[in-house]
């Protein structure tokens, strides 16, 4: 089925309302639009108040969410039960404001931890906020920027599915993310955030089984800095009336969105130059690909020498990663070949079956560029995984040091 990207982000589907606002650190987002819901939460064992709180709504209101109310400058974590009565008094205060169940709000939250949240200046924003909310592209836009934390610039991405009204189906999202990213996020169970909204009329299982798909090969295969937040949280809201869309075209459409989401999030990594992409391929199994991919964009010697442009020390490292961190099974070295792309830079082959090539007359030109690109054969089998990640430069550690 035909899809194209189109402008909007959320507010690209019929029936989505936004806006948020920024002042200073703090910041305020509302989405109104009422659908189905699921949502992936973060499996860090001290779950954050708004990702508790979340998820009991998402049972008690038997999967039906009207409203998304997001805050950014306090996560709300680490903060006992006066957190969770805040969480809460976030839902109520979005509820009264939109006329809408209780029982029907998300809460989302991104910021420092073990810091109570300031309700006079959420109360305040929302009243705000609510006096603003549109359909129009602004309502998207804002509310992306209004939950951006060490984030450099605003994330959003829109398709649409579908040639004529019968078959037409938006899918739209905005997500935050820079730092503390390492998500592992299941559907049990600086932040990872994102908002999806479709008008696709799915079931909840298919929606379940379709975000799980999306966020197994996106979200979770990004690595910043291998620090896994309270907070991460990824919601998807169908509000149906769209045309008729068959599973395996959905499924195709939101993991390109998600994917989108997840490169931007990686790229915007804090005092990040480079964009690392790592393909393994060649694995005996799916799981052992994603481990290597992600293990590789991980590993802060391997993001180190790409900060520094040196191909000969990315090089070994990477076998040294690869080694490290295979989930199961041997490893033949005699079967890795490993290749490495830069930016509008053809790609170099820098070890063939077991052995460096030899790179005396390669140039640092290779790895110049905001985007490097390294594939790495197994030669094991014929799964594979992406990841992404980013280099780790002198400013990650100015940001994280103050």
């Amino acid at each position: 089925m035909e899809w194209e990207r189109i402008t909007g982000g959320l507010c690209a589907v019929k029936g989505v309302r936004a806006y948020g606002i920024k002042e200073g650190n703090n910041g305020l987002a509302l989405i109104e639009g009422r659908g189905k819901a699921v949502g992936m939460f973060t499996t860090n064992k001290i779950k954050a108040a708004p990702v508790r709180f979340t998820k009991s709504q998402l049972e008690a209101g038997e999967g039906i969410i009207s409203a998304i109310i997001a805050n950014s400058g306090c996560a709300n974590s680490f903060t006992g039960e006066n957190g969770m009565r805040n969480a809460e008094k976030m839902a109520e205060l979005a509820s009264s404001s939109l006329g809408v169940d209780k029982k029907e709000v998300a809460v989302a939250s991104t910021g420092p931890i073990g810091r109570q949240m300031d309700m006079e200046l959420i109360e305040r924003q929302l009243g705000e906020v609510v006096k603003r909310l549109t359909s129009d592209e602004m309502g998207s836009m804002t509310a992306a920027k209004a939950i951006m934390t060490t984030d450099t610039f605003h994330k959003e991405r829109a398709i649409r599915i579908g040639a004529d009204d019968k078959e037409r189906v938006i899918i739209g999202g905005i997500a935050k993310g820079s730092g503390m990213i390492f998500p592992h996020l299941c559907l049990s169970s600086a932040t990872m955030l994102s908002f999806i909204y479709t008008d696709a009329s799915l079931d909840d299982e298919t929606l379940k089984r379709c975000l799980e798909d999306a966020v197994d090969n996106s979200f979770n295969m990004v690595v910043v800095d291998g620090d896994m937040s309270t907070n991460d949280m990824v919601l998807l809201v169908s509000t149906g009336g769209g045309g008729e869309i068959s599973e395996g075209e959905f499924k195709n459409g939101l993991n390109f969105v998600c994917k989108e989401l997840a490169k931007l999030i990686a790229t915007d990594g804090e005092g990040a130059t480079k964009l690392i992409e790592v393909r393994a391929k060649g694995a005996a199994s799916v799981e052992d690909a994603r481990e290597i991919a992600k293990a590789i964009v991980r590993s802060p010697l391997v993001k180190s020498a790409v900060f520094g442009e040196r191909i000969d020390l990315t090089c070994g490292r990477i076998i040294a990663t690869i080694g490290s961190y295979t989930t199961s099974g041997d490893v033949d070295p005699d079967s890795i070949s490993i290749s490495i792309k830069g930016e509008g830079q053809r790609a170099v082959l820098v070890a063939k079956k077991g052995k460096f090539v030899d790179l005396s007359g390669a140039t640092r030109d290779i790895m110049k560029g905001k985007e490097i690109f390294i594939d790495v054969d197994m030669g094991m089998g014929e799964r594979e995984a992406t990841a992404w990640g980013c280099d780790l430069s002198y400013d990650y550690v100015k940001i994280n040091a103050g």
